[in-house]
C-alpha cells in the first residue's frame, strides 16, 4: 500500500482534501456548513441519508457533490459511502465533518495542517483537551465512559472517542470498512484506524452546541444511543 509523502505542504494537501459530510434532515443549516467549507477551496461530498427535506438540494446549491441513499441507513453507512466516494475522486486526505453546524472549520484546517506537517495517518478532534466545549453533565459522563471503553478495547489513549471531526490520510482511509450504522460506528472507526499502526494525534477542538442542535434533542438522544450501542456491540 502506497503511503503519501510527508513532505507535502498544507496548501498542496488542501487541493486534494475532501470533506465527507453525512446529513439527514439538516435543511436549516447544511447550506451554511457546505458554503463555508467550499469557500475555503475544499471539495465536499454530502451523503444525504434519505432526508425528507431539501437537505440534498440545498447542499448541492452551496457547492457540494451530493450522494443520496435510497433508504435511511444511518451515519456509519453514510460515512462509508462518503469515504469511498472521496477516495475514488483522488482524495489525499479526508475530513469527516458533521452537518449540524457543531464543528468549526478552523479546527478542521488546523488538524489537516498537523497531519501533513507531522506525517500523521490520522488526527482525532477532542472536546476534552481544553475547557471550551460546554457539555451537559450526563453527556459528558457518557462520552468519558465511551472514551474509557474504547481505550480498553483498542489500547489507544483517546480522550474523546465519539467526536465526528477527524482527518484521515487516504492510504489509511482505504482500510476503513464500517459495518456499524448507528452510534457504534464511532468506536468501530477508531478500532480500524488503530490497526493501521500509523502515527496519530488528538487535537483540541471547540464543539458548538447551538440552539438549533439542542432543539433537535441531539445531546440527550445521542447520549442514550451511545450507551446502548456500546453495551450491545
Amino acid at each position: 500500500m502506497a503511503i503519501m509523502s510527508t513532505t507535502a505542504r498544507p496548501d498542496e494537501a488542501r487541493a486534494d482534501t475532501w470533506f465527507v459530510v453525512p446529513t439527514f434532515n439538516e435543511a436549516q443549516v447544511i447550506g451554511d456548513v457546505v458554503g463555508e467549507i467550499c469557500g475555503q477551496g475544499f471539495s465536499v461530498v454530502v451523503v444525504d441519508d434519505c432526508s425528507s427535506d431539501d437537505s440534498g438540494a440545498i447542499a448541492r446549491a452551496a457547492g457540494a457533490v451530493v450522494a443520496r441513499h435510497a433508504t435511511n441507513l444511518g451515519q456509519g453507512a453514510a460515512l462509508q459511502t462518503g469515504i469511498e466516494f472521496a477516495l475514488r475522486r483522488g482524495a489525499s486526505y479526508i475530513v469527516t465533518y458533521d452537518s449540524d453546524g457543531q464543528h468549526r472549520l478552523v479546527d478542521a484546517v488546523a488538524m489537516l495542517d498537523l497531519a501533513v506537517e507531522d506525517g500523521l495517518g490520522f488526527v482525532f478532534g477532542s472536546r476534552f483537551l481544553d475547557n471550551r466545549t460546554q457539555t451537559g453533565r450526563i453527556k459528558k459522563m457518557v462520552l468519558r465512559f465511551a472514551a474509557w471503553f474504547t481505550r480498553q478495547s483498542t489500547g489507544m489513549k483517546l480522550t474523546d472517542a465519539h467526536n465526528g471531526l477527524r482527518v484521515i490520510r487516504a492510504d489509511v482511509a482505504r482500510a476503513i470498512d464500517l459495518r456499524q450504522n448507528r452510534m457504534a460506528h464511532a468506536s468501530e472507526i477508531v478500532t480500524q484506524l488503530g490497526r493501521s499502526k500509523q502515527p496519530w494525534a488528538e487535537y483540541p477542538v471547540h464543539v458548538l452546541y447551538t440552539d438549533y442542535s439542542r432543539s433537535k434533542g441531539q445531546s440527550l438522544w445521542n447520549s442514550v444511543n451511545i450507551l446502548v450501542d456500546l453495551l450491545i456491540r
